[in-house]
Protein backbone atom coordinates (compact mmCIF):
# COMPACT_ATOMS: atom_id res chain seq x y z
CA UNK A 1 0.00 0.00 0.00
CA UNK A 2 1.97 3.17 -1.02
CA UNK A 3 1.26 6.83 0.23
CA UNK A 4 -1.25 9.59 -1.65
CA UNK A 5 -0.01 12.89 -1.38
CA UNK A 6 -2.50 15.54 -0.84
CA UNK A 7 -2.18 17.86 -3.59
CA UNK A 8 -4.36 18.78 -6.05
CA UNK A 9 -4.64 15.82 -8.73
CA UNK A 10 -2.88 13.00 -7.09
CA UNK A 11 -3.91 12.63 -3.83
CA UNK A 12 -8.00 12.97 -4.98
CA UNK A 13 -9.73 9.81 -6.06
CA UNK A 14 -13.09 9.63 -8.25
CA UNK A 15 -15.15 9.59 -4.98
CA UNK A 16 -13.70 13.28 -3.71
CA UNK A 17 -12.05 14.81 -6.31
CA UNK A 18 -10.16 17.80 -6.50
CA UNK A 19 -13.02 19.91 -7.91
CA UNK A 20 -16.45 19.31 -8.53
CA UNK A 21 -19.30 21.80 -9.77
CA UNK A 22 -21.34 22.93 -6.29
CA UNK A 23 -24.66 20.90 -7.57
CA UNK A 24 -22.33 17.84 -7.11
CA UNK A 25 -21.49 18.62 -3.73
CA UNK A 26 -24.49 20.23 -3.04
CA UNK A 27 -26.25 16.94 -3.95
CA UNK A 28 -23.69 14.89 -1.27
CA UNK A 29 -24.61 16.65 1.34
CA UNK A 30 -28.47 16.07 0.85
CA UNK A 31 -27.67 12.12 0.70
CA UNK A 32 -25.48 12.84 3.70
CA UNK A 33 -28.24 14.00 5.23
CA UNK A 34 -30.39 11.41 4.47
CA UNK A 35 -28.17 9.10 5.18
CA UNK A 36 -27.60 9.99 8.94
CA UNK A 37 -31.50 9.83 9.59
CA UNK A 38 -31.22 6.11 8.40
CA UNK A 39 -28.57 5.28 10.37
CA UNK A 40 -29.57 6.62 13.61
CA UNK A 41 -33.13 5.04 12.59
CA UNK A 42 -31.59 1.48 11.98
CA UNK A 43 -30.40 1.37 15.86
CA UNK A 44 -34.32 1.86 16.50
CA UNK A 45 -35.06 -1.01 14.59
CA UNK A 46 -31.95 -2.96 15.58
CA UNK A 47 -32.19 -2.22 19.03
CA UNK A 48 -34.26 -5.31 19.93
CA UNK A 49 -31.80 -7.87 18.10
CA UNK A 50 -29.40 -6.72 19.83
CA UNK A 51 -30.66 -6.94 23.64
CA UNK A 52 -32.68 -9.75 22.88
CA UNK A 53 -32.49 -12.93 20.85
CA UNK A 54 -32.68 -12.42 17.23
CA UNK A 55 -36.43 -13.97 16.82
CA UNK A 56 -37.32 -11.45 19.16
CA UNK A 57 -36.98 -8.74 16.36
CA UNK A 58 -40.49 -9.48 15.35
CA UNK A 59 -41.77 -11.74 17.72
CA UNK A 60 -42.40 -10.38 20.88
CA UNK A 61 -42.82 -14.05 22.34
CA UNK A 62 -39.10 -14.52 22.00
CA UNK A 63 -38.39 -12.41 24.43
CA UNK A 64 -36.86 -12.91 28.02
CA UNK A 65 -38.65 -10.87 29.63
CA UNK A 66 -42.32 -10.05 29.81
CA UNK A 67 -44.03 -8.03 27.04
CA UNK A 68 -47.08 -6.10 28.15
CA UNK A 69 -48.88 -3.84 26.67
CA UNK A 70 -46.55 -0.88 26.54
CA UNK A 71 -44.18 -3.08 24.85
CA UNK A 72 -47.22 -4.35 22.23
CA UNK A 73 -48.00 -0.98 21.46
CA UNK A 74 -44.31 -0.09 20.95
CA UNK A 75 -43.96 -2.89 18.77
CA UNK A 76 -46.50 -1.23 17.00
CA UNK A 77 -45.34 1.69 16.45
CA UNK A 78 -41.95 0.73 15.08
CA UNK A 79 -43.52 -1.53 12.64
CA UNK A 80 -45.46 1.33 11.07
CA UNK A 81 -42.30 3.79 11.76
CA UNK A 82 -39.32 2.43 11.52
CA UNK A 83 -38.96 -1.40 10.63
CA UNK A 84 -37.77 -1.77 6.75
CA UNK A 85 -37.82 1.74 5.83
CA UNK A 86 -34.62 3.20 7.12
CA UNK A 87 -33.39 0.15 5.96
CA UNK A 88 -35.48 1.06 2.66
CA UNK A 89 -33.77 4.61 2.61
CA UNK A 90 -29.87 3.21 3.07
CA UNK A 91 -30.07 0.88 -0.02
CA UNK A 92 -31.93 3.61 -1.90
CA UNK A 93 -28.62 5.68 -0.79
CA UNK A 94 -26.07 2.99 -1.67
CA UNK A 95 -27.51 2.99 -5.13
CA UNK A 96 -27.43 6.88 -5.53
CA UNK A 97 -23.78 6.27 -4.41
CA UNK A 98 -22.88 3.38 -6.61
CA UNK A 99 -23.61 5.62 -9.46
CA UNK A 100 -22.02 9.09 -7.85
CA UNK A 101 -19.27 6.55 -7.10
CA UNK A 102 -18.76 5.30 -11.06
CA UNK A 103 -19.78 8.46 -12.46
CA UNK A 104 -16.67 10.27 -11.30
CA UNK A 105 -14.26 7.22 -11.34
CA UNK A 106 -15.43 7.09 -15.03
CA UNK A 107 -14.52 10.53 -15.19
CA UNK A 108 -11.31 10.05 -14.34
CA UNK A 109 -10.49 6.64 -16.62
CA UNK A 110 -10.80 4.22 -14.09
CA UNK A 111 -13.28 1.13 -14.86
CA UNK A 112 -15.64 -0.68 -13.41
CA UNK A 113 -13.29 -2.84 -11.11
CA UNK A 114 -12.66 -0.04 -9.32
CA UNK A 115 -16.22 -0.51 -8.11
CA UNK A 116 -15.91 -4.65 -7.82
CA UNK A 117 -12.63 -3.97 -5.50
CA UNK A 118 -14.55 -1.48 -3.49
CA UNK A 119 -17.84 -3.85 -2.76
CA UNK A 120 -15.16 -7.13 -2.14
CA UNK A 121 -13.67 -4.98 0.89
CA UNK A 122 -17.22 -4.04 1.84
CA UNK A 123 -18.26 -7.68 1.46
CA UNK A 124 -15.23 -8.72 3.80
CA UNK A 125 -16.33 -5.74 6.72
CA UNK A 126 -20.34 -7.70 6.12
CA UNK A 127 -18.45 -11.56 7.03
CA UNK A 128 -16.09 -10.17 10.15
CA UNK A 129 -19.30 -8.09 11.38
CA UNK A 130 -21.52 -11.34 10.75
CA UNK A 131 -19.10 -13.43 12.41
CA UNK A 132 -17.68 -11.34 15.25
CA UNK A 133 -19.88 -9.01 15.76
CA UNK A 134 -23.54 -9.41 15.20
CA UNK A 135 -25.25 -12.19 12.94
CA UNK A 136 -27.84 -9.24 11.67
CA UNK A 137 -25.40 -7.67 9.09
CA UNK A 138 -26.21 -6.13 6.23
CA UNK A 139 -23.31 -5.25 4.85
CA UNK A 140 -22.60 -8.57 3.28
CA UNK A 141 -25.83 -9.08 1.22
CA UNK A 142 -25.49 -5.23 0.04
CA UNK A 143 -21.91 -6.31 -1.55
CA UNK A 144 -23.15 -9.05 -3.27
CA UNK A 145 -26.34 -7.48 -4.70
CA UNK A 146 -23.82 -4.46 -5.82
CA UNK A 147 -21.61 -6.35 -7.93
CA UNK A 148 -24.65 -7.45 -9.58
CA UNK A 149 -25.94 -3.73 -9.13
CA UNK A 150 -23.26 -2.40 -11.31
CA UNK A 151 -23.63 -5.31 -14.42
CA UNK A 152 -26.15 -2.42 -15.04
CA UNK A 153 -24.65 1.10 -14.10
CA UNK A 154 -24.49 2.23 -17.72
CA UNK A 155 -28.50 1.66 -18.05
CA UNK A 156 -31.13 4.64 -18.83
CA UNK A 157 -31.95 6.38 -15.55
CA UNK A 158 -35.87 5.17 -16.84
CA UNK A 159 -34.74 1.21 -17.21
CA UNK A 160 -32.78 1.00 -13.71
CA UNK A 161 -36.10 2.93 -11.90
CA UNK A 162 -38.61 0.59 -14.35
CA UNK A 163 -36.53 -2.57 -13.69
CA UNK A 164 -36.23 -1.88 -9.48
CA UNK A 165 -39.47 -1.06 -9.01
CA UNK A 166 -40.69 -4.27 -11.20
CA UNK A 167 -38.08 -6.93 -9.30
CA UNK A 168 -39.35 -5.41 -5.99
CA UNK A 169 -43.50 -5.82 -6.62
CA UNK A 170 -42.66 -9.26 -8.13
CA UNK A 171 -40.07 -10.12 -5.18
CA UNK A 172 -43.41 -9.06 -2.49
CA UNK A 173 -45.85 -11.04 -4.44
CA UNK A 174 -43.43 -14.24 -3.95
CA UNK A 175 -42.68 -13.33 -0.30
CA UNK A 176 -46.58 -13.05 0.16
CA UNK A 177 -47.42 -16.29 -1.83
CA UNK A 178 -44.72 -18.25 -0.06
CA UNK A 179 -45.35 -16.57 3.65
CA UNK A 180 -48.95 -15.37 4.17
CA UNK A 181 -50.35 -18.77 4.56
CA UNK A 182 -48.32 -20.08 7.28
CA UNK A 183 -50.79 -17.81 9.94
CA UNK A 184 -53.88 -19.29 8.33
CA UNK A 185 -52.31 -22.94 8.31
CA UNK A 186 -50.64 -23.01 11.69
CA UNK A 187 -53.47 -19.87 13.72
CA UNK A 188 -56.43 -20.52 12.05
CA UNK A 189 -58.79 -24.01 11.36
CA UNK A 190 -57.45 -24.24 8.38
CA UNK A 191 -54.71 -26.04 9.59
CA UNK A 192 -56.96 -28.57 11.07
CA UNK A 193 -58.08 -29.76 7.72
CA UNK A 194 -56.59 -32.77 6.18
CA UNK A 195 -54.58 -31.10 3.26
CA UNK A 196 -53.00 -28.64 5.31
CA UNK A 197 -52.04 -31.03 8.49
CA UNK A 198 -48.53 -31.88 7.12
CA UNK A 199 -48.07 -28.74 6.65
CA UNK A 200 -48.97 -27.31 10.08
CA UNK A 201 -46.92 -30.06 12.02
CA UNK A 202 -43.58 -28.73 9.70
CA UNK A 203 -44.45 -25.38 10.46
CA UNK A 204 -44.75 -25.56 13.78
CA UNK A 205 -41.19 -27.86 14.03
CA UNK A 206 -39.49 -24.66 11.88
CA UNK A 207 -40.83 -22.45 15.26
CA UNK A 208 -39.86 -24.64 17.53
CA UNK A 209 -36.28 -25.24 15.88
CA UNK A 210 -35.56 -21.47 15.62
CA UNK A 211 -37.09 -20.68 19.57
CA UNK A 212 -34.84 -23.46 20.21
CA UNK A 213 -32.26 -22.02 18.64
CA UNK A 214 -32.92 -18.43 20.30
CA UNK A 215 -32.79 -19.97 23.95
CA UNK A 216 -29.41 -21.32 23.18
CA UNK A 217 -28.03 -18.47 21.83
CA UNK A 218 -29.37 -16.10 24.94
CA UNK A 219 -27.13 -18.46 27.27
CA UNK A 220 -24.09 -18.07 24.96
CA UNK A 221 -24.77 -14.39 24.67
CA UNK A 222 -25.50 -13.67 28.65
CA UNK A 223 -23.08 -16.59 30.14
CA UNK A 224 -20.38 -17.60 27.67
CA UNK A 225 -17.14 -16.20 26.91
CA UNK A 226 -16.89 -13.91 23.59
CA UNK A 227 -15.41 -16.89 21.81
CA UNK A 228 -18.37 -19.18 22.93
CA UNK A 229 -20.17 -16.65 20.73
CA UNK A 230 -17.87 -16.12 17.76
CA UNK A 231 -17.33 -20.39 17.83
CA UNK A 232 -21.24 -20.91 17.49
CA UNK A 233 -21.55 -18.21 14.90
CA UNK A 234 -19.26 -20.35 12.62
CA UNK A 235 -20.87 -23.69 13.91
CA UNK A 236 -24.34 -23.14 13.22
CA UNK A 237 -24.74 -19.59 11.07
CA UNK A 238 -22.51 -19.66 8.38
CA UNK A 239 -24.96 -20.92 6.24
CA UNK A 240 -27.34 -18.13 7.30
CA UNK A 241 -25.16 -16.11 5.66
CA UNK A 242 -26.55 -17.33 1.83
CA UNK A 243 -30.21 -17.40 3.27
CA UNK A 244 -30.23 -13.62 4.27
CA UNK A 245 -29.01 -12.82 0.68
CA UNK A 246 -31.83 -15.08 -0.94
CA UNK A 247 -34.05 -13.80 1.38
CA UNK A 248 -33.35 -9.89 0.69
CA UNK A 249 -32.22 -9.96 -2.77
CA UNK A 250 -35.59 -9.27 -4.43
CA UNK A 251 -35.88 -6.26 -2.07
CA UNK A 252 -31.91 -5.15 -1.45
CA UNK A 253 -30.94 -5.21 -5.67
CA UNK A 254 -34.29 -3.88 -6.78
CA UNK A 255 -33.88 -1.05 -4.06
CA UNK A 256 -30.60 -0.25 -5.07
CA UNK A 257 -31.72 -0.02 -9.09
CA UNK A 258 -34.73 2.37 -7.58
CA UNK A 259 -31.62 4.56 -6.04
CA UNK A 260 -29.77 4.84 -9.26
CA UNK A 261 -32.94 5.73 -11.30
CA UNK A 262 -33.99 8.02 -8.86
CA UNK A 263 -29.91 10.26 -8.64
CA UNK A 264 -29.97 10.03 -12.39
CA UNK A 265 -33.09 11.10 -12.23
CA UNK A 266 -32.02 14.27 -9.84
CA UNK A 267 -35.08 13.30 -6.88
CA UNK A 268 -31.89 14.30 -4.60
CA UNK A 269 -30.81 17.50 -6.29
CA UNK A 270 -33.85 19.04 -7.22
CA UNK A 271 -34.47 17.41 -10.62
CA UNK A 272 -38.37 17.08 -9.76
CA UNK A 273 -40.43 19.90 -9.35
CA UNK A 274 -40.87 20.42 -5.42
CA UNK A 275 -44.65 20.84 -5.31
CA UNK A 276 -45.00 17.65 -7.03
CA UNK A 277 -42.50 15.64 -4.99
CA UNK A 278 -44.27 17.04 -1.97
CA UNK A 279 -47.45 15.98 -2.84
CA UNK A 280 -46.20 12.33 -4.01
CA UNK A 281 -43.89 11.97 -0.92
CA UNK A 282 -46.87 12.92 1.20
CA UNK A 283 -49.31 10.42 -0.41
CA UNK A 284 -46.69 7.32 -0.62
CA UNK A 285 -45.69 8.64 2.94
CA UNK A 286 -49.76 7.98 4.52
CA UNK A 287 -50.96 6.02 2.22
CA UNK A 288 -48.16 3.00 2.89
CA UNK A 289 -48.48 4.32 6.31
CA UNK A 290 -52.09 3.39 6.71
CA UNK A 291 -52.31 0.31 5.44
CA UNK A 292 -48.71 -0.21 7.53
CA UNK A 293 -51.11 0.92 10.53
CA UNK A 294 -53.92 -1.76 9.45
CA UNK A 295 -51.67 -4.71 9.36
CA UNK A 296 -49.87 -3.77 12.82
CA UNK A 297 -53.36 -3.44 14.19
CA UNK A 298 -54.22 -6.76 12.77
CA UNK A 299 -51.03 -9.02 14.33
CA UNK A 300 -52.40 -7.53 17.60
CA UNK A 301 -55.43 -8.76 17.25
CA UNK A 302 -54.13 -12.06 16.28
CA UNK A 303 -51.92 -12.17 19.55
CA UNK A 304 -48.82 -11.23 18.26
CA UNK A 305 -48.38 -15.49 17.33
CA UNK A 306 -45.20 -16.43 15.46
CA UNK A 307 -46.67 -16.51 12.16
CA UNK A 308 -48.78 -13.27 12.03
CA UNK A 309 -45.85 -11.51 13.29
CA UNK A 310 -43.74 -13.58 10.79
CA UNK A 311 -46.55 -12.90 7.60
CA UNK A 312 -46.75 -9.20 8.62
CA UNK A 313 -43.17 -8.73 8.16
CA UNK A 314 -42.36 -10.42 5.05
CA UNK A 315 -45.63 -11.75 3.41
CA UNK A 316 -48.00 -8.46 3.71
CA UNK A 317 -45.77 -5.12 4.35
CA UNK A 318 -42.99 -5.27 1.56
CA UNK A 319 -45.68 -3.37 -0.79
CA UNK A 320 -46.52 -0.36 1.99
CA UNK A 321 -43.44 -0.08 3.14
CA UNK A 322 -42.23 0.54 -0.81
CA UNK A 323 -44.52 3.64 -0.86
CA UNK A 324 -43.44 4.93 2.51
CA UNK A 325 -39.80 4.52 2.14
CA UNK A 326 -40.18 6.64 -1.36
CA UNK A 327 -42.31 9.19 0.02
CA UNK A 328 -40.05 9.49 2.95
CA UNK A 329 -36.91 9.69 0.71
CA UNK A 330 -38.71 12.21 -1.56
CA UNK A 331 -39.80 14.80 1.48
CA UNK A 332 -36.34 13.89 3.25
CA UNK A 333 -34.70 15.42 -0.58
CA UNK A 334 -36.52 18.59 -0.38
CA UNK A 335 -36.21 18.71 3.56
CA UNK A 336 -32.88 18.50 3.08
CA UNK A 337 -31.97 20.22 0.31
CA UNK A 338 -32.75 23.36 2.72
CA UNK A 339 -32.19 22.43 6.41
CA UNK A 340 -29.34 24.65 7.79
CA UNK A 341 -29.65 24.30 11.59
CA UNK A 342 -27.13 22.87 13.83
CA UNK A 343 -29.02 19.46 13.87
CA UNK A 344 -28.83 19.32 10.46
CA UNK A 345 -25.49 19.73 10.34
CA UNK A 346 -24.85 16.89 13.13
CA UNK A 347 -27.59 14.90 11.39
CA UNK A 348 -25.40 14.92 7.88
CA UNK A 349 -22.29 14.46 9.90
CA UNK A 350 -23.30 11.33 11.76
CA UNK A 351 -24.48 10.24 7.63
CA UNK A 352 -21.15 10.90 6.40
CA UNK A 353 -19.69 8.52 8.79
CA UNK A 354 -22.20 6.36 8.23
CA UNK A 355 -19.84 3.28 7.77
CA UNK A 356 -18.27 3.95 11.19
CA UNK A 357 -21.32 4.91 12.74
CA UNK A 358 -23.39 1.92 11.70
CA UNK A 359 -20.31 -0.85 12.64
CA UNK A 360 -19.50 1.58 15.65
CA UNK A 361 -22.78 0.90 16.94
CA UNK A 362 -22.33 -2.57 16.72
CA UNK A 363 -19.09 -2.84 18.59
CA UNK A 364 -21.18 -0.43 20.91
CA UNK A 365 -23.48 -2.93 21.71
CA UNK A 366 -21.73 -5.98 22.04
CA UNK A 367 -19.87 -4.47 24.68
CA UNK A 368 -23.11 -3.38 26.61
CA UNK A 369 -25.29 -6.52 26.34
CA UNK A 370 -22.85 -9.41 26.23
CA UNK A 371 -22.56 -11.04 29.77
CA UNK A 372 -18.84 -10.82 29.70
CA UNK A 373 -18.76 -7.13 28.94
CA UNK A 374 -21.85 -4.89 30.17
CA UNK A 375 -24.25 -8.31 30.77
CA UNK A 376 -27.75 -6.25 30.08
CA UNK A 377 -28.81 -9.49 27.21
CA UNK A 378 -32.07 -10.52 27.63
CA UNK A 379 -32.42 -7.87 31.13
CA UNK A 380 -34.37 -5.18 29.10
CA UNK A 381 -38.04 -4.54 27.90
CA UNK A 382 -38.21 -2.53 24.73
CA UNK A 383 -39.13 0.80 27.00
CA UNK A 384 -35.65 0.22 28.49
CA UNK A 385 -33.72 -0.20 25.00
CA UNK A 386 -34.98 2.17 23.21
CA UNK A 387 -33.59 4.43 26.27
CA UNK A 388 -29.99 2.69 24.85
CA UNK A 389 -30.46 4.09 21.43
CA UNK A 390 -31.19 7.24 22.81
CA UNK A 391 -28.20 7.56 24.38
CA UNK A 392 -26.77 6.09 21.42
CA UNK A 393 -27.93 8.74 19.20
CA UNK A 394 -26.83 11.33 21.41
CA UNK A 395 -23.34 9.97 20.95
CA UNK A 396 -23.09 9.69 17.22
CA UNK A 397 -24.51 13.34 16.66
CA UNK A 398 -22.36 14.55 19.61
CA UNK A 399 -19.24 12.98 18.02
CA UNK A 400 -19.59 12.76 14.36
CA UNK A 401 -19.07 16.46 13.62
CA UNK A 402 -16.20 17.93 15.94
CA UNK A 403 -14.45 14.44 14.08
CA UNK A 404 -15.38 14.97 10.88
CA UNK A 405 -14.23 19.11 11.31
CA UNK A 406 -10.76 17.86 11.86
CA UNK A 407 -10.62 14.57 9.99
CA UNK A 408 -11.59 14.11 6.39
CA UNK A 409 -13.50 10.77 6.91
CA UNK A 410 -14.86 8.98 9.82
CA UNK A 411 -12.49 6.33 11.10
CA UNK A 412 -13.75 3.02 9.17
CA UNK A 413 -14.48 5.54 5.84
CA UNK A 414 -10.82 6.22 5.52
CA UNK A 415 -9.96 2.51 6.33
CA UNK A 416 -11.99 1.61 3.06
CA UNK A 417 -11.00 4.03 0.72
CA UNK A 418 -7.46 3.17 1.53
CA UNK A 419 -8.37 -0.69 1.19
CA UNK A 420 -10.14 0.47 -1.98
CA UNK A 421 -7.49 2.46 -3.84
CA UNK A 422 -4.37 0.16 -2.30
CA UNK A 423 -2.95 3.52 -0.92
CA UNK A 424 -2.69 5.54 1.91
CA UNK A 425 -4.15 8.67 1.93
CA UNK A 426 -4.50 11.54 4.52
CA UNK A 427 -6.77 11.71 7.01
CA UNK A 428 -6.25 14.89 8.81
CA UNK A 429 -7.46 18.43 7.64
Amino acid sequence: MTAANDGAGAGHTPDQPASAPVGRQERIGSLDFIRGIAVLGILAANIVAFGQPLAAYMYPGAFTVPHGPVSDWSWVAQFILVDGKMRGLFTLLFGAGLVLFMDRAWARGASRWLQVRRLLWLGLFGLAHFFLVWRGDILFSYAVCGLVAVLCLRWSAKAQLVTGLLGYVAGALLYAAMIGPSYFVVDTPMGEQAPYTEMREALNGEMARELADAEAETAIIAEGSYGDFVAHNVASHAGDLGFYVMLWLLETLPLMLVGMGLFRLGLFSGGFDPARQRRWGWIGLLGGGLLTALIALWVKGAGFTYYATLTAFLGLSPLPRLAMTLGLAALLALWGARANGWLAARLSAAGRAAFTNYLGTSIVMLFVFHGWAGGLFGELGRPALYGIVLLAWIAMLAWSQPWLRRYRYGPLEWLWRCLTYWRLFPIAR
